[in-house]
Order: structure tokens, then C-alpha cells, then sequence
């Protein structure tokens, strides 16, 4: 059976491009990058190339990029950092509709003594920026606000809640796990101070990421230890895998035009086709302000969990936007601060696309979901309301 991997907000298949150039650096170019001896001369002149490829696509310099091991440790030292950086202030400023990297990160801190301001989104999953003006105070230390919500796809104006952020003088850090790659972002314009890339959602391996450190943004070490890293993440860096994330970087920036019209194409025909043919399915978000390849839509008196093993079935492979995977009764905490109804908040699917995702594909969702939705909502126990079944 071929597999449909419609899954790409969770994970991305490696480009064949960036396997190959990892290799030589699996094999035959093993040596430390830190070495005196020109065989390690060569592998640090790979890793360098490969900072200058990431700071190209984030439109910065080269210095202002570090590689850690994922989105979760560069979004864990920025937060940790900061307040390191400046414990005097012990104010954070977060939304409800983070990713837990951050979330669970600023709880712990709130846990600590520290006060913590959770901003709501309506119903769309779109901030209000007077509630961040009104949030910030003297006491603010840091304000961690995502680029793109993974779960979603809503895009937030993070130009905008950069310029209220720097004008209160806080620190603004900015989860863009989710949209590099996918939608420009030019730091060179945006002040933003530290930002997340993780590798794997932008056909690199799993296991590298970027922290991006606006110059002058004072950042002790998380992770001490050698010089490597300008001195901020000590540990000999994993090379085959920088080079690999350097390389997906070159092809992002190459791609990104692509990302915004022929998969946003797929992407706008599979919601719309899921929207015209199954009932009462509905949009979490808006098209106009998602990701061009998320789309999260809830299928009203149906579990999320029944339909992925449906989907399964048939080699489909997507997320359901309900914790009930993981064991949970409880839905999404992004789908709560919305305000999605419990009857469908449990029946969400996310859809996520790439680059690689072909019409054919799109259309084999299409074939299989409106069957799958009226057979599970015919035995779920929610039931549908009677006036809507003989409307």
C-alpha cells in the first residue's frame, strides 16, 4: 500500500539533496571540526557553509545563528537564558496557544515565583495586540509569542508584535519552528531577538536546530562547557547533521515560492473539498491566515482518534488535533483557548503538506473521508442532531 504522508507539521522526509550531502560527513570526513589539523580545517569550513546557508534563508548574518540539537532546546534556552540574563525582571509574557517546548517551559518558570501572563486568541486563533500592549510591563523580562501555530496553521503578525515589543524594551523570543521555510521571514526587517528552527520540519534530519541571537542580545551559555557555538552551547557540534540542516535551508529558500502557491493550491482544494462533502465539518482558523500547507479541520460527533485509524487503513497518514492519542480525554489546548465546542474539538484532523504532496494525493483524501465521517458518526455515541440528519 502507498502511503499518503499528509503528517508534515510532525515530521518531513529527508530531501534526497541533503542525505547526500550529509554522507561524507557520516564517512569519510569524520574528523572534529575543532581540530588544528587541516582534515578537521575542512569539516569546520562545512559547518560554517552550512550557517551561512540558514542565515540566507532568516536574512542575517552568519554570527547570529547557532546550532543546537532541536526547536525544544533552542526555545528552552532562550527562555532559561534570559532570565538568567536579567534577573531583576520576573515578568513572562506567552500565549495560550504555544507549543509545549515554550508553555511547559514558562509554567516551570511560574512555578518558580515568577509572573506569568497567558494571552487569549478568539475564535479564529488570532491574538488581540492591544492585550500585549496592556500585558507589557516594567517588570516584562521576556515575550514569547510563535510565528505559526502547529496545530493550526494561524499565522500571527509577528512584525507588528515585534515593534510593540521592542518599543517597551522586553525581549522578544518567537517559536518559527512551524514557519521557516514555509513562509519568508526577513529578520533583517523583523526585530525580532531570538528565534527557534528545528530541522525536521524542513526536510533535515531529526536531531538539529537553529537558535537565532540578534547581536546584542545578551544570551549567557545554556549548555556550558567549550568554545564551541561562539562560547553559547558547548559540545562538539554534530556535524553530518549541520550540514544537512544547512543544505535543507538552501533548498527552503529555493522552494519558498512554491510553498506559497502550488501547495497552498493543494492545500485550499483539500479543505475545500473536505468542507463541500462531509457534514458538518468546519475550519479551525481562517484560509487567508494559515501556513500554506496546515489545515485543521473538526468533524463534528466524531472522534479524531477513530478517524486516523481510518485513514490509516488506507496509508493516509495525519494528526488529530484531540490529546486523545496520547492517552487524554481532554482536547487540544490550542482548540480550547479557541473556544471549539467539545463535540468538535475531539473530531479535529490536521493536515499538513510539503513540497513533495501531488494532486493524487489530495484527491485520495478526498475519496475516502466523506465515507469514513458518515460510517464513524453513525455508530459514535454522540449521535447527530435529528433536525440535521433529515435537513
Amino acid at each position: 500500500m502507498k502511503v499518503v504522508y499528509l503528517d508534515n507539521n510532525a515530521t518531513t522526509r529527508v530531501a534526497d539533496e541533503v542525505f547526500e550531502a550529509m554522507r561524507p560527513y557520516l564517512t569519510e570526513r569524520y574528523g572534529n571540526p575543532s581540530s588544528m589539523h587541516a582534515f578537521g580545517g575542512e569539516v569546520a569550513h562545512a559547518v560554517e557553509r552550512a550557517r551561512d546557508h540558514a542565515a540566507a534563508l532568516l536574512n542575517c548574518s552568519p554570527d547570529e545563528i547557532l546550532f543546537t540539537s532541536c526547536g525544544t532546546e533552542s526555545d528552552n534556552t532562550a527562555i532559561h537564558s534570559t532570565l538568567e540574563a536579567y534577573p531583576d525582571k520576573r515578568h513572562v509574557i506567552a500565549t495560550r496557544v504555544e507549543h509545549p517546548a515554550v508553555r511547559v517551559t514558562c509554567r516551570y518558570f511560574q512555578s518558580r515565583g515568577y509572573r506569568l501572563t497567558e494571552l487569549p486568541v478568539d475564535g479564529k486563533g488570532r491574538l488581540n495586540l492591544d492585550q500585549i500592549r496592556n500585558a507589557l510591563s516594567d517588570d516584562t523580562a521576556i515575550v514569547s509569542v510563535m510565528h505559526a501555530n502547529n496545530e493550526t496553521g494561524v499565522i500571527f503578525p509577528i512584525d507588528e508584535i515585534a515593534q510593540i515589543v521592542k518599543a517597551h524594551g522586553a525581549i522578544l523570543h518567537c517559536d518559527a519552528v512551524q514557519s521557516v521555510g514555509k513562509i519568508p521571514l526577513d529578520l533583517s526587517k523583523t526585530p525580532i531577538d531570538l528565534l527557534a528552527v528545528s530541522g525536521h520540519k524542513l526536510h533535515a534530519p531529526k536531531g538539529v536546530g537553529i537558535l537565532y541571537v540578534r547581536r546584542g542580545t545578551r544570551l549567557p551559555a545554556f549548555i556550558k562547557g567549550g568554545h564551541q557555538e561562539h562560547g553559547k552551547r558547548g559540545g562538539t557540534e554534530n556535524v553530518p547533521y549541520i550540514v544537512g540542516l544547512g543544505e535543507a535551508c538552501r533548498l527552503a529558500a529555493e522552494h519558498i515560492e512554491e510553498e506559497t502557491t502550488r501547495v497552498r493550491g493543494l492545500r485550499d482544494r483539500l479543505a475545500r473539498g473536505l468542507l463541500s462533502s462531509c457534514l458538518d465539518a468546519s475550519l479551525n482558523g481562517d484560509l487567508d491566515d494559515l501556513l500554506p500547507n496546515t489545515v485543521n479541520v473538526s468533524f463534528e460527533y466524531v472522534e479524531g482518534e477513530a478517524i486516523l485509524l481510518h485513514l490509516d487503513a488506507h496509508g493516509i497518514c495525519a494528526s488529530s488535533g484531540s490529546a486523545c492519542t496520547s492517552g487524554s480525554l481532554e482536547p487540544s489546548h490550542v482548540l480550547r483557548a479557541m473556544g471549539v465546542p467539545f463535540t468538535r474539538a475531539h473530531g479535529s484532523i490536521r493536515f499538513s503538506l510539503s513540497r513533495y504532496t501531488t494532486d493524487e494525493e489530495v484527491d485520495a483524501v478526498l475519496e475516502v473521508m466523506p465515507p469514513i465521517i458518515e460510517r464513524l458518526r453513525a455508530l459514535s455515541p454522540f449521535g447527530r442532531k435529528p433536525e440535521r440528519a433529515e435537513a
